[in-house]
């Protein structure tokens, strides 16, 4: 029981532990109270929402006048706000048309890159060098054959003058026998049969 009672308690925890993943993107607010941007600068990333809650009774708006994108806002009152989403990096200077001393910016910074994993590199596979009885290692040598070579023929020696030349042998060839043709020697066989039938009625005869 004391077991299991682990494994489940181990197995709660696991659920809660938070999973590393891709930055989701922030919602900021930035509060108009008081004839002023509360916070008067502001840092977010790409992708970010900024929302902009009007608490004063006079009505106030948000409009650029130095950034990558231009903006402008609806006209606020008491009570209500207004959200924009940044795509483009860069600071972002604006301030309320209505009262032009309400100024205020927000920088905005490119969005995280995850560098992407790096491949595993195939080192080549390498043969073993060829260990002797020694224990030292002998490097491979291509074994090359030599070609074959004959010897030079060698001229058979003079003979003296005055003395006759030895007579060459010729090595007689045997033709090689030929062979038998099968129906001649159904022929012959015919044939001897034929005469001993010839001989043995002559005998009777006689």
């Amino acid at each position: 029981m004391r077991r299991a009672a682990l494994a489940v308690a181990g197995l709660l925890v696991f659920l809660n532990l938070p999973f590393a993943g891709p930055a989701a993107a922030a919602t900021q607010q930035v509060m108009v109270q008081g004839y002023a941007y509360s916070p008067a600068t502001l840092t977010v990333r790409v992708g970010d929402t900024v929302t902009w809650m009007q608490h004063d009774e006079a009505p106030h708006d948000v409009v650029t006048t130095s950034a990558p994108v231009a903006f402008r806002g609806p006209q606020l009152s008491a009570g209500q706000s207004w959200s924009y989403t940044f795509r483009q990096p860069g600071t972002y200077q604006y301030y309320c048309s209505v009262h032009p001393d309400m100024r205020a910016s927000v920088t905005v910074l490119p969005a995280p890159t995850t560098a992407p994993p790096k491949p595993a590199s195939t080192a080549p596979k390498t043969t073993p060098p060829r260990t002797t009885g020694t224990g030292t290692t002998a490097a491979a040598v291509p074994v090359t054959t030599p070609p074959a070579t004959t010897p030079p023929a060698t001229a058979a020696p003079a003979a003296p003058a005055g003395e006759p030349r030895p007579a060459v042998r010729q090595q007689a060839t045997s033709a090689a026998p030929s062979t038998l043709d099968p129906m001649l020697l159904v022929a012959g066989l015919v044939t001897g049969i034929a005469v001993l039938c010839l001989l043995l009625l002559s005998s009777r005869r006689a």
